[in-house]
């Protein structure tokens, strides 16, 4: 079965960036993939901060990425950046661990002028991590995804299609990249 990792790089629950994860989550699995969702503000702060590479709290996300044919990335943008969150999960990750695994980024801000954050500070440690199959990713400005009261969200027209879209891809990339080198894609 191809496996997928969704990690969620928001601080805080709920959120429109989760939101907008767990949306892609239920696209995905109607295509017949498995999906595991980590939100990273789950995990133990002092391992964030204080850089514990050998945390039990780690071993089941770290696992989950090893077994994972395609990662979904969503993160919000603060001040044209990724959030710190996500960035001392993402160092703690052993090195390459992307690997032969299809990435997928998505992000959300108040603003369309943190689009390229993206381009210039998250996939850069995508790169480092292995990833070379980074899909185009999805930038969602607030204003187009609208929280309902169960904490599910509500894309507007144009947002969904861009990710209907990109999703696609993904599967198609990740199903194709298992076919191609299945022995690659678990070796981490």
């Amino acid at each position: 079965m191809t496996r997928i990792l969704a990690i969620a790089g928001s601080p805080s629950h709920p959120s429109r960036t989760y939101g907008i994860l767990e949306y892609a989550a239920k696209l995905l699995e109607k295509e017949g993939l498995h999906i595991d969702i980590i939100s990273v503000r789950d995990l133990p702060a002092e391992d964030l901060v204080f850089g514990k590479y050998d945390s039990p709290a780690l071993e089941q996300p770290k696992a989950l990425l090893a077994q994972a044919d395609g990662v979904i990335i969503a993160t919000p943008i603060y001040k044209a950046a990724y959030t710190g969150i996500l960035k001392a999960f993402l160092d703690l990750l052993p090195q390459k661990s992307l690997t032969g695994k299809v990435v997928l980024p998505l992000a959300t801000g108040g603003t369309i002028a943190h689009l390229l954050a993206i381009e210039y500070a998250l996939k850069p440690i995508l790169g480092e991590l292995g990833a070379r199959h980074i899909l185009a990713t999805v930038y969602a400005v607030d204003k187009q995804i609208q929280k309902q009261p169960d904490d599910s969200v509500l894309l507007d027209e144009e947002l969904e299609q861009r990710l209907k879209d990109v999703l696609q891809e993904f599967v198609k990339a990740v199903k194709f990249s298992a076919i191609e080198s299945p022995q690659l894609a678990h070796a981490n």
